[in-house]
């Protein structure tokens, strides 16, 4: 028998950040993900009639489709079986112990030829407060404990989505950079968003007293705004996941060996046998002329 694997997240303890959160201070990357993937459905350039979206800030995001169908983030989504041709999966997946499993359930809602865009923090994110964090508390304690969720890369997470099964899978991030005056204040706006540590191997005792302070110092030290080094830089990362449901309509592969023109030809290179070189001008001067 397989042994379950332990959570990496405590749900519950996520749920009370949440809902403790005040993210109407601190929306700023919501705002930044939901132009995104307005962007990305104005590219797509089709009329959605039946869209469903999973988020556990459903007051950020029911603007952005009047209408579609709000479902939070629950291990079991509920989504009805090929109900939808639009799910949106927003600002939650790096939060999920089965990212997989999520993206799968949104698979199934979709009808065929149904789109899903999953947007979530990435493996970017926060990197300066995960430096400074650890190395504070390697000076204080001689040891680490987890404070920053890990975050998957994007090199990672493009290949989740062939493993739900989605076709013509996209993977693409955006980067951004906020100035704080100091880590209190950058805590401060993360606690607002509810992505402060909810991570199940968190240590349950208050951290050393002066953990906080040192990691602020730190934290200045090693990562001050380039435009103004009295404050500090923070760094996020949001991901993009775009995928369809499979159509028979859609674009297919060619099969291995169909192609009619060489790559050489449409490269304007020449074509060398294996093993083969080409010429140096050592070479060429020593080829017996006509």
């Amino acid at each position: 028998m397989t042994e379950a694997r332990p959570d990496l997240v405590d749900t519950a303890t996520l749920a009370r950040r949440r809902t403790r959160a005040c993210p109407a201070r601190a929306g700023f990357l919501h705002d930044e993900a939901k132009l995104e993937v307005q962007e990305r459905l104005h590219d797509v350039n089709r009329t959605f009639t039946n869209a469903a979206m999973v988020t556990p800030f459903a007051d950020l995001w029911r603007d952005l489709l009047p209408g579609a169908r709000i479902v939070p983030d629950t291990a079991v989504l509920d989504l009805d079986p090929g109900a939808h041709d639009l799910v949106i999966h927003a600002m939650a997946l790096h939060w999920a112990n089965d990212p997989v499993g999520q993206l799968v359930q949104c698979r199934h809602a979709l009808a065929p030829d149904g789109l899903l865009i999953a947007v979530f923090l990435g493996g970017d994110t926060l990197s300066e407060l995960r430096g400074a964090l650890g190395q504070a508390e390697a000076d204080l304690t001689g040891g680490l404990s987890p404070r920053v969720a890990p975050m998957g890369e994007i090199r990672d997470l493009g290949g989740l989505l062939g493993r739900a099964g989605l076709a013509l899978p996209v993977a693409d991030t955006l980067r951004k950079t906020v100035s704080y005056g100091d880590l209190f204040g950058l805590i401060r706006d993360l606690r607002d968003m509810g992505e402060t540590n909810a991570l199940a191997a968190r240590h349950r005792s208050p951290p050393p007293r002066a953990l906080f302070p040192r990691a602020a110092q730190i934290y200045a030290a090693s990562f001050p705004d380039p435009a103004d080094p009295a404050r500090i830089r923070a760094s996020f990362e949001l991901v993009f996941l775009t995928g369809w449901a499979p159509h028979e309509t859609q674009q297919q592969p060619l099969r291995p060996g169909s192609a009619r023109t060489r790559l050489a030809d449409a490269l304007g290179t020449t074509e060398f046998d294996q093993g083969a070189r080409p010429l140096s001008s050592h070479d060429r001067n020593e080829v017996p002329q006509e």
